[in-house]
């Protein structure tokens, strides 16, 4: 494999880690700048808003650049907004930065894919995109753990001080080693990418999405404050805990993508949502308990990150039938559908706190999970008919 597919890799490894590193740091913020819970949660939410805004909006606008001008110019913004987030004076400002961070984000991931393959010989081409998304991975199972640790030893800003460099050697990394002569996408049509919009099966497939993930960040947005208040773990803790999630999240992502390989997607998924369910209401009881918990928090991670396969081969398939000319525009939006659901769970799970109670956001999570559960039956139904 090429050098440069590397760069990519660590480039995604550095966006990995500055996503979801913020859920183990939100108590550390909310102390230090002041604010509630629920508004230090919002910097889960309002990232996920860049991102899900980021993926479609810049990736129409850059669509006419070459590939490797947009590939530094976003690992730029990254670093920009990762150094502003480590200089923020104010809750505002880092407001501010996490969304700048969230708009690199979404092209990234919009393009990689493309950018990897072209990177290789078609028949690594699979190959290719699994090691660049091996950097996502390889972020929920160290780069996020090292970050919270970071974080709670030396604050929070250093977090985003030591992801800023990350986001520096890629950037550098990609300047050097990514050839200026990869294929240039030819963009989609307007009129094929709203066609996208216009097929009820595909917005069913992506309210499956935003539900999924809307249930599991309304609880694991404020996974730190709970494992710190309910479970009573020091919060020098965390970082492990979400070592062992990123872990499980792993291991449930190659087992999830198993599943949708033997069963289809949608049955893989009826299992999963289902586990999820259970998981999140099993939550609501076990979070006072330090063994419990950390149990219930390493099953959650396996069923909360293992639908992410079958939820995509389920749009691809649903594309290739209804829009075959938008592929990539059908599951771009699946990807901005992921962030809008953790937008909506960490709004959700905010307002549980801030109403309720912290141990409600688990089985509230659960009940949006049902929700999924219930889109996916739905699917299936309508899947068996159009068959039919």
């Amino acid at each position: 494999m090429p050098l440069a597919l590397w760069a990519l890799t660590l480039s995604a490894f550095a966006i990995g880690t500055t996503e979801f590193v913020i859920v183990g740091l939100i108590p550390i913020i909310a102390d230090d700048l002041g604010v509630s819970l629920p508004s230090a949660g919002l910097l889960v939410s309002l990232y996920a808003v860049g991102v899900a805004i980021g993926a479609p909006v810049l990736t129409a606008v850059t669509g006419r650049w070459k590939r490797k001008t947009v590939l530094t110019s976003l690992m730029a913004l990254f670093v920009i907004g990762n150094i502003v987030a480590w200089q923020a004076p104010s809750y505002e400002t880092l407001i501010a930065a996490r969304v700048l961070t969230g708009l690199a984000h979404g092209v990234f991931f919009s393009i990689g894919s493309m950018m990897a393959t072209s990177l290789v010989s078609k028949e690594k081409q699979a190959s290719a995109i699994a090691i660049m998304f091996t950097g996502l991975t390889v972020a929920l199972v160290t780069g996020v753990p090292l970050g919270t640790w970071v974080g709670q030893v030396f604050g929070w800003r250093s977090t985003f001080l030591m992801v800023s460099l990350l986001g520096l050697i890629a950037l550098i990394g990609s300047a050097i080693l990514v050839p200026n002569t990869l294929d240039q996408v030819i963009p989609t049509k307007v009129k094929d990418q709203l066609q996208v919009l216009l097929k009820p099966r595909l917005l069913l497939a992506y309210t499956m999405t935003i539900l999924g993930y809307g249930g599991t960040f309304t609880a694991f947005t404020f996974l730190a404050p709970i494992l710190q208040q309910h479970a009573g773990f020091a919060a020098s803790y965390v970082g492990f805990i979400m070592l062992g999630y990123g872990v499980s999240v792993a291991v449930g992502n190659v087992w999830g993508g198993k599943l949708a390989d033997k069963y289809g997607p949608i049955k893989a998924l009826k299992v999963l949502f289902l586990g999820l369910s259970i998981t999140l209401l099993a939550l609501t009881f076990t979070m006072n308990s330090p063994l419990l918990v950390v149990i219930t928090v390493l099953v959650w991670g396996a069923f909360a990150f293992g639908n992410v396969p079958g939820l995509q081969l389920h749009v691809v398939k649903i594309a290739e039938q209804d829009t075959p000319k938008a592929i990539d525009v059908a599951v771009g939006l699946n990807i901005s559908a992921f962030n809008i659901g953790i937008a909506l769970g960490s709004v959700v799970g905010g307002h549980v706190v801030e109403t309720l109670t912290l141990q409600d956001t688990a089985w509230i999570g659960a009940i949006i999970c049902s929700a999924a559960l219930a889109a996916t039956c739905l699917a299936g139904h309508l899947d068996k008919q159009r068959i039919c």
